[in-house]
């Protein structure tokens, strides 16, 4: 039987749409909104301040979290009455990590750029409107982003958020910058100026930058990389105080150097040679 074609269905909004889709099953949708409810800086959470995190009714809500607690993704403290994220989140987690041969490549050449620049070197990939990192290499500073593997930086206003929305094509894009819209409101002018001067940038020169638009006095530089295998793209960036990494180093050095790494990342990727 042949399966039909496969359209990711980014945001918990489009949950509803999905009922029209026979193939689509909700309650394991549902569960899965769940677990993305945890938050790198939560502690645990109750049933209510779940249910209002994913808009899910109060009662699916205590039925998914005592399934999702017997499987081992949850677990339960009689004491607080409260969920927090279990072991088997934590296993999934690190075999989609280990899986990754880009991990085991990109490193040592992500670690080299580092100390060069001084900054912070990442790799991250997109989940809905944000990144997800996957790598992340320190340079030899102490000022340099707290940032590690399973941080969230907005999509919108960074460097390598901006790298991946560069990469995608033009439909897919103009799908994401409507959601961006809704959610930046009254900023969206300033949002949309951003994203479409880094693809502009990325057109011309390969590489995108931030430059004080996620966080002040932080300057940073993106690029993507649409891995071979058709399954992902993923973007490269590096990025630090603005004072160490001024606009005209940027462009003069470190974005010229990031376009360079991620072009030997791919070579290595297509010959199969991990460093």
């Amino acid at each position: 039987m042949r399966q039909k074609p496969v359209t990711m269905v980014d945001f918990s909004t489009s949950l509803q749409d999905a009922k029209e889709d026979r193939s689509f099953v909700m309650a394991l949708a549902r569960g899965l909104e769940i677990l993305r409810a945890f938050k790198p800086q939560d502690g645990m959470l109750s049933n209510q301040e779940i249910s209002s995190r994913t808009g899910i009714p109060k009662p699916t809500v205590s039925r998914l979290t005592y399934t999702l607690t017997k499987l081992g993704y949850l677990q339960y403290s009689d004491r607080m009455e409260r969920y927090q994220l279990g072991t088997g989140v934590l296993a999934l987690g690190y075999s989609s990590l280990a899986s990754m041969g880009l991990r085991q490549t990109a490193r040592p050449l992500m670690q080299e750029l580092a100390d060069f620049s001084g900054a912070s070197v990442s790799l991250g990939s997109r989940d809905r409107l944000s990144v997800v990192y996957l790598e992340h290499c320190q340079g030899g500073h102490a000022l340099t982003l707290r940032l590690q593997v399973g941080s969230r930086v907005p999509v919108a206003t960074t460097g390598i958020g901006r790298a991946l929305l560069a990469a995608l094509p033009q439909d897919e894009r103009d799908y994401l910058m409507d959601h961006l819209r809704r959610r930046a409101g009254k900023e969206w002018s300033t949002v949309r100026a951003g994203v479409e001067r880094a693809v502009a940038q990325y057109q011309e020169l390969g590489y995108c930058t931030s430059t004080g638009e996620w966080e002040e006095e932080v300057n940073a530089v993106g690029v993507p990389l649409a891995l071979d295998d058709g399954s992902d793209i993923v973007a490269f960036n590096c990025g630090g105080p603005s004072f160490r990494l001024p606009t005209d180093r940027i462009h003069e050095e470190i974005g010229p150097r990031l376009v360079e790494l991620v072009a030997t990342v791919r070579s290595r990727l297509s010959t199969g040679e991990v460093a």
